[in-house]
């Protein structure tokens, strides 16, 4: 479904990424750890838009995906959260998901001239899918409430939402658990479950060695810069060069 090939990404005279190749397999939950520095986030910005690799080539379902905007890469059903918290504070939780549903709305100004009929039957079929998706996260009983006012783990389930809300065919999750409990990592992990099972492709990156070996289908391991081992989280647990890049790392920033 999505495949990376020979991906270079330098910045000036440093080496981020060389040569990494893998593939992302529809309705799976790939898992890309390495230690700090390893380029992972940075592999994530490349598949995104917000880098421009310097060499080598993605492509989804067949479609060149290099180059092309973060926009235009969402648009095709590519979408992804951030390390850091990305919501609207000012804004109610429901509202924050209304927000990346109406992307997708298709009445506008003169919908609203045409005696309103057509945009208010598009807001009433917006709302209910806010809250069906506010539901699905476990936040029905935040729904009026600013996303500034939650705890910070729910404040990425709102986040977790609101990307949920752009319709994602492959969703794209940085470090999902950070800052997280570990009842918080598992109410994440069984939500990335239940995300697969609605027939979304996931690929995430995250440092919870637990968290990625109990979801996983695939796991793949960057260290400075390239892949060093691919597989099911099994064989990457007992991995020699996976163990040695660990037991080795310094540390450094992804």
């Amino acid at each position: 479904m999505l495949a990376v090939r020979d991906l270079a990404v330098r910045f000036g005279g440093v080496t981020a990424l060389e040569s990494v190749s893998f593939d992302v397999r529809p309705r799976s939950i790939t898992s890309v750890i390495g230690p700090n520095g390893a380029g992972k986030t940075t592999a994530f910005n490349a598949i995104t838009g917000y880098l421009r690799p310097t060499g080598g080539r993605i492509t989804y379902d067949g479609v060149a995906l290099t180059g092309l905007r973060p926009s235009a890469i969402a648009r095709r059903g590519i979408v992804r959260t951030f390390q850091k918290t990305s919501v609207f504070p000012g804004l109610s939780v429901e509202d924050n998901v209304l927000t990346g549903l109406h992307l997708r709305g298709t009445a506008g100004f003169l919908a609203v001239l045409a005696g309103r009929r057509r945009l208010v039957a598009e807001e009433r079929a917006l709302s209910a899918e806010a809250a069906t998706i506010i539901d699905f996260v476990g936040l029905d009983h935040r729904r009026r409430e600013a996303a500034s006012a939650l705890p910070y783990g729910e404040q990425r389930l709102v986040e977790l939402a609101v990307a949920l809300a752009a319709s994602p065919r492959v969703l794209l999750l940085d470090e999902p658990g950070a800052g997280m409990t570990g009842s918080e990592k598992t109410v994440v992990s069984g939500l990335i479950r239940r995300v697969r099972e609605q027939g979304v492709t996931v690929l995430l990156v995250e440092h919870d060695m637990r968290m990625v070996m109990g979801i996983s289908d695939t796991v793949i391991v960057l260290n400075g810069g390239r892949v060093i081992a691919e597989g099911a989280p099994a064989a990457i647990q007992a991995h020699p060069d996976v163990i040695r890049a660990y037991l080795g790392a310094s540390a450094g920033s992804s």
